[in-house]
């Protein structure tokens, strides 16, 4: 019987997560891409807790953006997740893709996360 595609992504999702951990040396920059926006978070899996997040939902960042589905608005959520950690004096981070395949929105916010100063 052939999966579906959301089927398939939480297969991945699944492996990926028995895999990557988040520390408080390290924690996950997990990302979620809906299919109008883009999210991203710093979690503390030992301590259970979110550090820093940043989306498209955000009042700031939507007036900037034309749409928060594009490569753009993923580049941007990139630029501000590494900023926040930087505050935070997060400088490595290990990075779960969430299921979905490392290419366009995904590879772009990490891309710009890179560039802001997080190494991973």
């Amino acid at each position: 019987m052939k999966m579906t595609r959301k089927e398939a992504t939480q297969r991945r999702h699944g492996r990926i997560r028995q895999t990557v951990t988040g520390t408080s040396d390290r924690p996950r920059l997990a990302v979620f891409r809906s299919n109008h926006h883009i999210y991203a978070q710093l979690i503390d899996d030992s301590k259970h807790c979110t550090l820093v997040s940043a989306s498209t939902i955000e009042t700031d960042l939507r007036s900037e953006l034309e749409r928060g589905s594009n490569c753009d608005a993923s580049a941007q959520v990139g630029k501000l997740i590494a900023e926040r950690a930087k505050a935070k004096g997060v400088e490595q981070v290990v990075f779960d893709r969430g299921g979905k395949l490392y290419h366009g929105r995904v590879k772009a916010l990490a891309d710009a996360a890179r560039e802001g100063g997080l190494s991973f």
